[in-house]
């Protein structure tokens, strides 16, 4: 009876910290046969200060956090450690900025399907799991 009181308190915890923040507009890039890698792209939103420090997905090996960016006249793109998620400010995952890389892709992603991401969140020194679906969309994102 203590642990079940104690289980259930912790998990009340995780999900009141999980509800500061917020993802919205998730989607990836559909594929063709073959292509390893894709991106996905999302707006997240944290009540109090976090730090984006990685993803997951089921459909993929691997997923970072990468950031693209124009230096010197040249586009860019880098593996980030972390992403600020500064407190009340909406952060945009979109094409030609931050974004999460798929990569070692286990089968082609179809326009229409749900890609299942994890986002790996810390926020007052907890590591927090957001469970979230991305729509699989063309090129452009429509």
């Amino acid at each position: 009876m203590k642990y079940a009181l104690i289980t259930s308190l912790l998990l009340a915890a995780s999900a009141t910290l999980a509800a500061d923040i917020t993802v919205k507009h998730a989607w990836a890039r559909a594929t063709v046969p073959g292509q390893p890698v894709s991106g996905a792209f999302l707006e997240i939103t944290a009540g109090k200060a976090a730090v984006l420090t990685g993803a997951s997905s089921p459909a993929a090996a691997m997923v970072e956090v990468h950031e693209m960016k124009m230096e010197g006249g040249v586009m860019k793109m880098r593996q980030l450690d972390k992403l600020p998620l500064p407190a009340g400010q909406t952060v945009a995952l979109k094409p030609g900025s931050y974004h999460l890389m798929l990569m070692q892709l286990k089968a082609p992603l179809k326009v229409g399907e749900q890609l299942p991401l994890v986002l790996h969140v810390e926020q007052d020194g907890k590591a927090i799991k957001l469970d979230t679906t991305a729509e699989v969309r063309g090129l452009a994102g429509n």
